[in-house]
């Protein structure tokens, strides 16, 4: 209790562990909200491929002087368009095609980092991120990301409800199912880019996944699993950033190893798919007979 009320006073007292409790709910909601709709297209490894694939843009963007927010978003895009045209035009299938073109743009960007060490730029924490580095500018622009991100999705719930569970349905009717495809391929490299700061490059993979897999396994109605998807997101920002400022650990690892407790609780003893839940279930079902 004496760490939590540690803990508490500080975050009454310092600003920057203030912004890096905003940031980390911030992130935390729209990370839980785009991993529902990831998971349910089966599209984690593509996920994964625009989080890693947006770095080369962040250290182009430091060297020309402009926002890493650009050049993020346009690698995000020219990532998922590039793994979308070897896929068609070659023998190639997707998850190769993102395994090659993620891992190709990955690679650039840390050559292009250790291309401008001697110039005093350090963009190393952009892969494993740094919440409590987190300025009132980075918050303006999560808040404006998340914003966006959240009213993107409300305005086009229905479109992306059909077009996830029955893709044939949403084309008879005359969706435009690619392009609601790129749509969310271009929120994916949004979110990314809000989360930077928070848990870097190398883990937002996770906070994409982890919290909205964990709310799938609660539950089978899409509302609920967003709900859920984005108060994981949340309690773990939450308590990774306490366990961070608490035992000075790395604060984007500790936000997801939360994450993937939580999980493993849900994966052993969730209601209707738990491990051990089925495995007692049976074991009463048998005894009764």
């Amino acid at each position: 209790m004496d760490n939590i009320y540690i803990f508490i006073d500080a975050l009454t007292r310092y600003q920057y562990l203030q912004n890096a409790m905003i940031a980390g709910v911030l992130v935390g909601i729209i990370c839980g909200v785009i991993g529902c709709f990831i998971i349910l297209r089966g599209m984690a490894l593509m996920g994964d491929a625009i989080s890693h694939a947006v770095l080369p843009g962040v250290v182009i963007a430091y060297i020309l002087g402009f926002s890493f927010f650009i050049g993020a978003v346009i690698t995000g895009l020219l990532t998922a368009l590039g793994i979308g045209y070897v896929a068609q035009n070659s023998k190639i299938k997707d998850d190769s095609a993102i395994g090659i073109l993620f891992t190709a743009a990955f690679a650039l960007g840390v050559v292009m980092i250790t291309g401008i060490r001697g110039t005093g730029v350090d963009l190393w924490h952009i892969l494993f991120g740094n919440v409590l580095a987190v300025s009132r500018a980075d918050l303006w622009m999560i808040l404006g990301i998340g914003l966006f991100v959240l009213i993107t999705v409300a305005s086009f719930y229905k479109q992306l409800l059909v077009s996830t569970f029955d893709p044939t349905m949403a084309k008879a009717i005359g969706l435009p199912t690619k392009a609601i495809h790129y749509g969310l391929m271009l929120l994916l490299s949004l979110v990314t880019v809000a989360s930077l700061k928070t848990v870097g490059i190398v883990l937002v993979v996770a906070m994409l996944i982890t919290p909205g897999a964990t709310a799938y396994l609660l539950t089978d109605r899409l509302p609920t699993m967003i709900g859920l998807a984005a108060l994981f997101g949340v309690f773990s920002s939450i308590v990774g950033v306490y366990f961070s400022y608490i035992y000075d650990v790395a604060t984007g690892a500790s936000i997801v190893l939360v994450a993937s407790l939580l999980f493993a609780i849900s994966f052993f003893f969730s209601p209707k798919h738990g491990l051990i839940t089925l495995k007692w279930r049976s074991y009463a079902t048998s005894e009764q007979k």
